[in-house]
């Protein structure tokens, strides 16, 4: 049988960094094996699922590029995949298990099932749900009171008392122990599954052959395992993925800063860096290689490689690599993804950045070399589009300009500027040359001090091009206002 591996997010919010990287490894396996990937939505949980969260989880994929292979808009045989529209399907194999005896009807109330836990600790018993305890309230009355009040019972699978035993691709031989759990619910009085079955049904129809998913859910596979023994059918494997930790080895949240792909998509991150993180946390390139293509992700992914220990979600070293990404991506597609940014900070209206498109394209380029992320772009702009006085008091730049040659070499540019209209990086470039070995200053306090008048910073980009981009008569009005002070 072909690998089809699946990723069942609920729709009650973003979608987490957590469940990117589950998807992302799903995702990783299925294109490795030439395998399946489907997407599930798992929005049985009525009260906080939401189409908006659905829509939101759908676009979050898609921008990092994990296409599936069959999916909520995506025609496939074993649809439909949302669980909302699969509730004929857990009705019909909940009814065959109660006629081969492995479930049962109880028309208990939840107070009542409260009550049984609560007698069961007192006399320091396992809080467990058996047969023989529910068993007294299935009366005819109690039934006859259920339909009068329009209540339906719920469905109990009945735990077979045995250890279960499985073979995890990632933690290895997982053991639970005989009596670990008693029968649990597996079909609500409102008609709809519970979690651990409904997965169970789903995995089990769209033939799942491998569950690769957080190891928070390690506990719900007992109840599954039972699940696909009393169906009689092969159990899928499974691998759980390590949780994904803070700094400060606590669980990732927001107290940590951004946790969701939007967050990141929103901040000015590029899909294929949170991609190339995320494949990171918690897997190794056979090579060590960090800066990896999809396609290397692909050819080189496998389980064994998957570490079982907690990941640490390092901020810092996402920030590099999406700086790696931005300076190798496409300046076309960086110029127009900086845009939104752009706007949104009130540099430039729309018709100054669509109509000065090439300066844009040239200062966006120049600048990208020292982001990491997209907006922190139009902070970076700011050097040549608003305008400053510079401190000439600031201790740093005093030392420099005492300097033999700065001084007389920085009115030499300034001249030279002024009475030459030809603005091209060559004539500026010439231009510094020729003031520079007319007046021969010393060559760092020079540099340092040009950058610091023109840009109001000791470090940035070329300067012969920033010179260019700030434009000559902002660069003769700062140059001025300083010269006049002399």
């Amino acid at each position: 049988m072909s690998v089809r591996v699946r990723f069942a997010p609920s729709p009650t919010g973003f979608l987490h960094v957590g469940g990117a990287r589950t998807a992302l490894y799903n995702y990783l396996f299925a294109k490795k094996h030439n395998g399946v990937f489907v997407l599930r939505i798992e929005d049985t949980d009525i009260e906080r699922s939401t189409k908006e969260s659905e829509d939101q989880l759908i676009d979050a994929l898609t921008w990092l590029g994990l296409d599936w292979d069959e999916g909520p808009n995506v025609k496939g045989e074993y649809g439909p995949y949302r669980q909302s529209e699969r509730k004929y399907i857990y009705k019909k194999m909940a009814e065959k298990l109660i006629n081969e005896g492995k479930a049962y009807y109880s028309y208990v109330y939840p107070e009542e099932m409260e009550a049984i836990k609560e007698k069961l600790s007192k006399e320091g018993k396992p809080p467990h749900y058996s047969y023989e305890l529910l068993e007294p309230y299935n009366t005819e009355e109690r039934k006859k009171e259920f339909e009068e009040k329009g209540l339906k019972p719920v469905v109990f699978f009945k735990m077979p008392r045995k250890a279960f035993s499985i073979n995890d691709l990632i933690k290895g031989p997982v053991t639970f122990g005989e009596g670990a759990i008693g029968d649990f619910i597996i079909m609500r009085s409102n008609g709809l599954p519970t979690y651990n079955y409904a997965v169970v049904i789903d995995d089990m129809t769209m033939e799942i052959t491998h569950v690769i998913r957080g190891d928070d859910h390690l506990s719900n596979t007992l109840r599954q395992v039972a699940l696909y023994e009393a169906f009689g059918v092969k159990i899928p494997e499974f691998a759980h993925v390590s949780m994904i930790l803070g700094p400060d080895g606590k669980k990732l949240s927001k107290r940590h800063g951004a946790t969701s792909v939007e967050e990141f998509r929103n901040k000015g991150y590029l899909p294929e860096a949170l991609v190339n993180y995320l494949a990171l946390l918690g897997w190794s390139h056979p090579e060590g290689k960090e800066i990896l293509t999809l396609n290397e992700m692909i050819e080189n992914f496998d389980l064994n490689r998957v570490n079982s220990s907690p990941a640490i979600f390092d901020n810092e070293k996402l920030k590099w690599m999406n700086g790696v990404y931005i300076r190798q991506a496409n300046l076309e597609r960086i110029v127009k993804l900086s845009k939104p940014f752009i706007l949104e900070k009130g540099l430039l209206t729309e018709e100054q950045f669509e109509n000065n498109k090439k300066w844009v394209t040239e200062a966006i380029d120049i600048v990208r070399e020292s982001v990491e992320d997209l907006s922190q772009i139009p902070d970076k702009l700011e050097t040549f589009l608003k305008d400053f006085e510079v401190d000439l008091d600031n201790e740093e730049l005093t030392d420099f300009l005492k300097a033999d040659g700065v001084k007389s070499t920085i009115k030499l540019i300034y001249e030279k500027v002024l009475n030459d209209p030809d603005w091209k990086v060559e004539t500026i470039l010439k231009n510094i040359k020729e003031a520079m070995k007319e007046s021969k200053p010393k060559k760092k306090p020079f540099y340092m001090s040009l950058r610091k008048i023109l840009t109001d910073s000791f470090e940035g980009p070329d300067l012969v091009k920033t010179i260019h981009l700030i434009g000559r008569s902002r660069v003769l009005q700062r140059l001025e206002r300083v010269v006049a002070k002399w």
